[in-house]
């Protein structure tokens, strides 16, 4: 097994999501892979010279995925499970674990981090004119309750 301080970091544009061990996609472009810690200041009576700082609530940007239109239904069965028909026939969202995963140029997994409570709550489609000479690009946008990295 490589060294962790002489192995070359993976090339950042192979990646894929899936929901509950289902592949949704490989995507070209995934953003939000952020956490934010609250920080509160507290100024202590008398004491001019600092302020407290204390650590509050975590908070998680929505994941938005970009990618090439492909002629999977994968995206469209999850959404379609969370909103729509899916959604009046048990008048709830489920939440669902998910993760996006960096493949080495093998396509094995280097890097993952795994979701909690993942929810579709947005998807657009492709710009589509006849004088475009741009790729057909799809997005969705997934919310969820947090994530951790793991292998």
């Amino acid at each position: 097994m490589a060294d962790a301080r002489t192995m070359d970091p993976p090339f950042a544009g192979r990646f894929v999501f899936e929901v509950e061990g289902r592949t949704i996609g490989a995507f070209t472009e995934v953003s939000g892979l952020a956490v934010t810690i609250e920080v509160e200041d507290v100024a202590e009576g008398g004491q001019n010279a600092f302020t407290h700082k204390l650590l509050g609530r975590m908070k998680w940007p929505n994941l938005v995925l970009k990618r090439g239109v492909t002629n999977s239904d994968a995206l469209f069965e999850w959404l379609m499970e969370c909103s729509g028909e899916g959604f009046a026939k048990s008048n709830r969202v489920v939440g669902r674990s998910g993760k996006v995963s960096v493949l080495s140029a093998a396509g094995k997994p280097v890097r993952t981090w795994e979701f909690t409570n993942a929810k579709p709550v947005r998807w657009s489609g492709p710009k589509l004119a006849a004088s475009a000479r741009e790729l057909a690009v799809e997005e969705l946008e997934v919310c969820h309750s947090g994530f951790r990295s793991g292998r």
